[in-house]
């Protein structure tokens, strides 16, 4: 690993890394978060009975969304092609777990973009439930996994 500081330029400003030379190759990246929510809110979202409607469904389009405005949302991220990005939902006991892929082929990587995905429809599930729960955790966001790329593939131990 390098000790230069890539986004920051010789006056230590910031800078957006020069990517043109790197070649286009398949890049892909998961990330999960988790919702926590007391078992009755679970309960409403599992009955769909939440008063703004359907949490799980609008979790899914907003994460979509939220891959897509990445580079309007981080400063220094690249603007990607997306070729996919897949939100999945799964209701637990105690909330929601979120899973979020996001596929280009490009010169950088989408972890930024999958990261973003399920932070942004983390987001969506506490405001389609925020009316029946005010102290709603989001937690445990993360990256799962990464593939292609110059520094390889990465894969989080638990």
């Amino acid at each position: 690993m390098t000790s230069e500081l890539t986004h920051f330029n010789e006056n230590e400003g910031a800078k957006m890394v020069d990517i043109a030379e790197k070649p286009l190759t398949k890049r892909t990246a998961k990330a999960s978060c988790f919702v926590k929510l007391r078992p009755d809110v679970v309960e409403a979202v599992r009955n769909n009975s939440t008063p703004k409607g359907n949490p799980m469904e609008v979790a899914k389009i907003a994460g979509i969304m939220g891959a897509k405005k990445t580079s309007e949302l981080i400063p220094l991220c690249h603007q990607l092609n997306l070729s996919k990005v897949g939100i999945d939902t799964e209701l637990a006991d105690n909330g929601v777990r979120i899973v979020g892929t996001a596929v280009t082929t490009g010169q950088t990587g989408v972890e930024m973009e999958a990261l973003t995905a399920v932070s942004i429809a983390a987001l969506a599930v506490y405001d389609m439930c925020k009316a029946l729960q005010r102290d709603i955790e989001i937690s445990d966001i993360r990256l799962e996994a990464k593939e292609g790329g110059i520094r390889g593939d990465y894969k989080r131990q638990e």
